[in-house]
């Protein structure tokens, strides 16, 4: 092969090669995934962690491509403590789930200020769609042992990174008693009126059908 083929041979594959080495190489870190909630109060940005609560992340992301937090409310509020949303219709009336997950309490991460949990009734892999923000930091729910449900704790699985301020208004909203519930509800009640993933397209709202549900109120 004379010299001037073998340059251009050596040219034509130096300037490939970095389209090759492009599509062999390991995409780069896309960071955390998150979510935004447009409520009727604001919008609050969460971050999730999918490393701590791989489980509850991608059960969490479920609901919020499947459009079903759309409609649903933060039916509880209490100063000082928390905000709980993510089940029940504007007629606090609960929407039908996928079956429970299993508890990630035991992650190692604590429920501080501004974090996000899986809400759950008595039995520790109970939740479903429902998760709650804390106000403070409250280690008393975090998890401390196996022997029951008070001490298996609330699965930590994201923090608030924008919108806090919101955060605090539901907690700031007056509330009353009604429907099943006998207080801690907002009045007027504070909607989510969409959820989607940043970086996604939003997601139609999902059907609203009422069913039994083994979370706690």
């Amino acid at each position: 092969m004379s010299k001037p083929k073998l340059a251009l041979l050596l040219l034509s594959a130096a300037l490939f090669a970095p389209a090759l080495w492009a599509q062999n190489a390991k995409p780069a870190d896309a960071g955390d995934p998150e979510v935004v909630l447009h409520t009727s109060l604001g919008d609050i940005t969460l971050e999730l962690f999918p490393d701590k609560a791989p489980k509850s992340v991608a059960n969490f992301l479920q609901y919020v491509r499947e459009g079903f937090y759309a409609g649903t409310v933060f039916h509880r509020a209490i100063p000082g403590y928390l905000v709980q949303g993510g089940l029940y219709t504007r007629d606090l009336q609960p929407k039908r789930t996928h079956p429970a997950i299993a508890s990630e309490a035991d992650n190692g991460l604590s429920n501080l200020r501004g974090t996000i949990a899986v809400a759950r009734g008595a039995d520790p892999n109970s939740g479903t769609s429902q998760f709650f923000v804390n106000l403070v930091d409250d280690r008393r729910l975090d998890f401390t042992g196996n022997q029951s449900g008070l001490t298996w704790g609330y699965a930590v699985f994201g923090k608030v990174v924008k919108g806090m301020d919101v955060v605090d208004r539901i907690a700031a909203t007056p509330t009353h008693g009604i429907g099943p519930f006998t207080a801690d509800v907002p009045n007027p009640l504070v909607v989510i009126e969409g959820a989607q993933v940043v970086g996604e397209a939003a997601p139609a709202a999902a059907s609203s059908a009422a069913a039994r549900q083994p979370d706690g109120g």
